[in-house]
């Protein structure tokens, strides 16, 4: 291939992902008061260390003690269940859903609340094959991971929104929020 149809393929894959609204993530902006923290989290898979990578990514440097001037992000509730969708005429489950809920809050280096206690709740759902047992519990792990991942950056949507709009996340947190995706 010519070096120009090169260029001119890279220029159009370039422009046609930038005109679908793709755009890396980029790390949040969380306030000053979040620049030391301390993580604590109950639970949850790999939500401790997914949580510290992304904090770490952030700018934000995660202690291993809490202590004076060090905010607390604090996750007392990471829980995963599975519960049955859709059963077959044989009485057979053909359908399941993972659901993942957390709950957090935030204080500041002196025990004032930052962001107080919000949860959110995703889940996915899945077919069930009874002749590929094996490949369910992969695929329940894979579900598992994933929603690890977008649980941390929903966490994270809301501790850079505390910066933004202080009072808002207060009104907010009074309603539960959920978000819900499907594989």
């Amino acid at each position: 291939m010519t070096r120009l149809f090169k260029a001119s393929l890279l220029l159009m894959f370039t422009i046609s992902l930038a005109a679908c609204g793709f755009h890396l993530r980029q790390s949040a902006a969380l306030p000053p008061s979040m620049q030391q923290l301390h993580l604590t989290v109950n639970g949850g898979g790999n939500l401790r260390l997914n949580m510290t990578r992304a904090l770490e990514g952030s700018g934000v440097t995660v202690q291993d003690k809490p202590g004076t001037g060090i905010a607390e992000l604090s996750i007392p509730v990471a829980s995963f269940s599975t519960d049955t969708l859709t059963v077959s005429g044989l009485a057979r489950v053909t359908e399941y859903t993972v659901r993942y809920h957390v709950e957090f809050e935030v204080h500041d280096g002196t025990g004032q609340p930052l962001v107080p206690r919000q949860r959110i709740d995703m889940q996915r759902e899945f077919s069930y094959d009874a002749t590929n047992t094996i490949g369910t519990t992969a695929q329940v792990q894979a579900i598992q991971d994933s929603l690890n991942d977008d649980m941390v950056q929903a966490i994270l949507f809301r501790l850079q929104a505390a910066t933004k709009h202080p009072g808002q996340v207060a009104t907010d947190a009074a309603a539960p929020a959920s978000a819900s995706s499907t594989n």
